[in-house]
């Protein structure tokens, strides 16, 4: 399994090759090979920065004589008019490099934004909003890296490093015991140490997952006030997360019914990026 870092650089690999191809023709026609310059990454919108320590990666990956000064990190709030690097070197350089950063930096921070804005709604409680497997192909390492930046927690990375056994696991499983024991005994001859989810539709799916000794239980478009009644049943014998259509203005609701965890897809499937420029300096 490859680690995040190559994961990353895949990722870089394609980027560079879908957008400059055989070669960015304007900048080479254009732009004489010795030209030196400065471009500093601007920021437009209030929000929270995330993806600075991935374009220090593009900008290495690109050109390792480019010289990056960081002024402001990951995770710091930001406002319209503040820069939060400098880039120095090849003019050809940066801007063949631009639009892949910007496209990260952007995105990135777009999501850890929006992270910080339920996060704060559940201020004072002890859930964690958590991100989903709805990301954009290719980039989910660094969507929910994001999602970290901004103050919320990852759920699985992918399908290898947690057992979720969703409802359709179970129907075809023949039900919720039979789809644990399989799991435990998958785990148990294949060597791996993997925490159990269950996802449970009503009371009595609640009660099998407790009787399998699981890990945790997701609550499935549970209402609020079932959410409460399955919280003391389940009454602490495993964490809890509650998923499916919870929106900023409900979030909270969930949240005093007092489970672990609020899965939330929208914090990667729809986020609107943060708006930034990276202008000649």
């Amino acid at each position: 399994m490859k680690s995040k870092d190559q994961l990353i650089d895949d990722l870089l690999t394609l980027a560079f090759a879908e957008d400059i191809g055989d070669g960015d023709h304007t900048t080479l026609s254009t732009i004489p090979a010795e030209e030196r310059g400065r471009q500093q990454l601007i920021v437009k919108e209030e929000g929270i920065l995330a993806g600075v320590e991935i374009a220090r990666k593009v900008f290495e990956k690109f050109d390792p004589e480019l010289k990056v000064t960081v002024f402001i990190e990951d995770g710091a709030h930001v406002k319209p008019g503040d820069v939060a690097f400098v880039v120095e070197g090849s003019v050809r350089s940066l801007l063949q490099t631009e639009r892949t950063m910007l496209n990260i930096m952007q995105r990135m921070s777009g999501i850890a934004t929006t992270t910080a804005r339920y996060q704060r709604e559940l201020e004072g409680l002890k859930t964690k909003v958590l991100d989903t497997r709805k990301t954009t192909p290719g980039m989910r390492i660094l969507e929910k890296e994001a999602v970290r930046i901004g103050g919320g927690a990852n759920h699985r990375i992918g399908l290898f490093d947690m057992i979720l056994i969703k409802d359709n696991h179970v129907d075809f499983a023949g039900g919720i015991p039979q789809a644990v024991t399989k799991a435990k005994e998958y785990c148990k001859a294949t060597g791996r140490d993997l925490k159990i989810e269950v996802e449970v539709r009503n009371t009595d799916e609640i009660r099998q997952a407790l009787e399998m000794n699981v890990d945790r239980i997701m609550l499935d478009n549970f209402t609020p006030e079932r959410t409460r009644e399955a919280v003391k049943l389940i009454n602490g014998q495993c964490e809890i997360e509650s998923s499916g259509g919870i929106t900023l203005d409900t979030l909270r609701s969930y949240a005093e019914c007092g489970v672990d965890f609020i899965s939330v897809g929208a914090l990667t499937h729809s986020v609107k990026g943060l708006d930034m420029s990276f202008k000649a300096c």
